[in-house]
């Protein structure tokens, strides 16, 4: 019987940390600079960005996302947006 009580208390620890660790990214996610506020923003005046700066722009949209910053769902629709604005020759 008190290896049942014991199995019980690591679940709930377990079921508390991960709880806690979500709370964390949702904490970071907020405070983390949105990537379409700086670096995906089409510039004032109609100039277009360069393919360059658009390569940039998916990098550090990738680095966002590995590092946990922005969700999958939006890094897919950050990205396909980055890449319908690339200019293939």
């Amino acid at each position: 019987m008190a290896s049942s009580s014991i199995g019980k208390r690591e679940r709930e620890q377990a079921k508390k940390a991960k709880a806690d660790a979500k709370r964390q990214r949702k904490e970071r996610n907020a405070e983390a600079p949105d990537p379409d506020d700086a670096q995906t923003a089409q510039p004032t005046g109609g100039a277009q960005v360069s393919t360059d700066d658009l390569l940039e722009m998916i990098a550090a949209l990738h680095a966002d996302y590995e590092a946990e910053r922005i969700s999958f769902d939006d890094f897919e629709a950050k990205k396909a947006d980055l890449m319908a604005r690339l200019v293939v020759d």
